[in-house]
């Protein structure tokens, strides 16, 4: 076996009309922490629901730790662990029953459950809430001991479905440590999926940003960061007058690529130097009758890649992409019934 973790070849996931994951070809590498980034409804989860043997593919497929998904599926689901978006622990167990249960459901004997229990624990830094009662967990607790369940079994590949979804910002921080430290610690390949930039970006060997269920980039963070330029100047002008102010800023050579977003009404301008190349642009866009509102400026994120491959913000995408899934499944049921 190769240093190939996980390997698709143009998986695509249908729902009646409408296509969910569009033949998508991707390899994530042994040991590596791999990000699937995109917003709400862009089919970050199908592909994990297909990957992890939830859901069969209409079209292509993949191994996993060199099992195939739709062929040899026991052997991938016990090859891998998976934490939901949604919480699935039990309430009423402690966070050591709800860790043992999970043990004998992969019949692990029972001095073996109590060692691996004491180690996930540890890991997550859970060991002094082990005996308390699930629902008197915080959100971000219950978050670390689904984390912790997930590597009972000793997976080789761990699939993480939004894992900081509703946490607040500190709490997501931990959890971050957390995955990085569990990465490092136990050699587990990990893949996440997220719609939080910040997140990608800090805890990623590799993203794939995926819209509208395709990939349209893939590299580490820094070398797609790279791609947008040294600087992003950020322009709210209007959108009745965007066109007459790239109009007025195309004659310069030190622009290298515009982007507009009608949403927020902006002109975002990739440039070097931007700082000294604030003056020129006003001065442009003022000679052009064009009103600016408002100038910022900041280094390349992931937000600007994401604007750059897709035309848009991460956040203009969410409503419209979970609603267009919503009435897809709404169909569906109605179609069943």
């Amino acid at each position: 076996m190769d240093g190939t973790a996980i390997a698709t070849n143009c998986l695509t996931m249908r729902f009646g009309d409408f296509t969910a994951v569009d033949e998508v070809s991707l390899s994530i590498e042994r040991g590596e922490l791999f990000g699937l980034l995109g917003p709400n409804g862009a089919g970050k989860s199908t592909i994990i629901k297909m990957l992890t043997t939830m859901l069969r593919p209409t079209g292509g497929g993949a191994d996993v730790w060199g099992h195939n998904i739709l062929v040899d599926r026991d052997a991938v689901r016990n090859s891998i662990g998976v934490v939901f978006q949604d919480p699935s622990v039990d309430s009423q167990l402690t966070g050591r029953e709800n860790l043992d249960f999970h043990g004998r459901m992969y019949g692990m004997d029972k001095t073996t459950r109590k060692d691996r229990v004491g180690e996930v624990l540890e890991l997550v830094d859970l060991t002094e809430k082990a005996d308390i009662l699930m629902e008197d967990y915080s959100g971000g607790m219950q978050r670390r001991l689904e984390i912790a369940r997930g590597l009972m079994h000793h997976p080789h590949v761990l699939f993480l479905d939004e894992p900081t979804l509703g946490l607040d910002a500190q709490t997501r921080r931990y959890i971050w440590d957390y995955i990085q430290r569990m990465n490092r610690e136990e050699g587990v390949t990990v893949v996440l999926t997220t719609h939080y930039m910040e997140e990608a970006d800090y805890l990623c060997d590799r993203v794939a940003i995926i819209d509208q269920g395709r990939i349209v980039a893939l590299d580490t963070t820094e070398k797609l960061k790279d791609l947008i330029g040294a600087d992003v100047i950020t322009l709210e002008v209007g959108n009745s007058h965007q066109d007459k102010l790239v109009q007025a800023i195309s004659k310069f050579e030190w622009v290298s690529s515009v982007d507009l977003s009608k949403e927020t009404e902006t002109v975002n301008l990739s440039v070097d130097h931007g700082e000294a190349r604030i003056p020129e642009i006003v001065l442009s866009a003022c000679r052009a009758g064009v009103k600016i509102k408002s100038v910022s400026m900041h280094e390349p994120t992931l937000e600007d890649v994401f604007l750059k491959f897709t035309g848009k913000k991460i956040r203009e995408t969410e409503s419209s992409g979970a609603g267009r899934m919503v009435a897809v499944q709404s169909r569906m049921r109605t179609r069943r019934h």
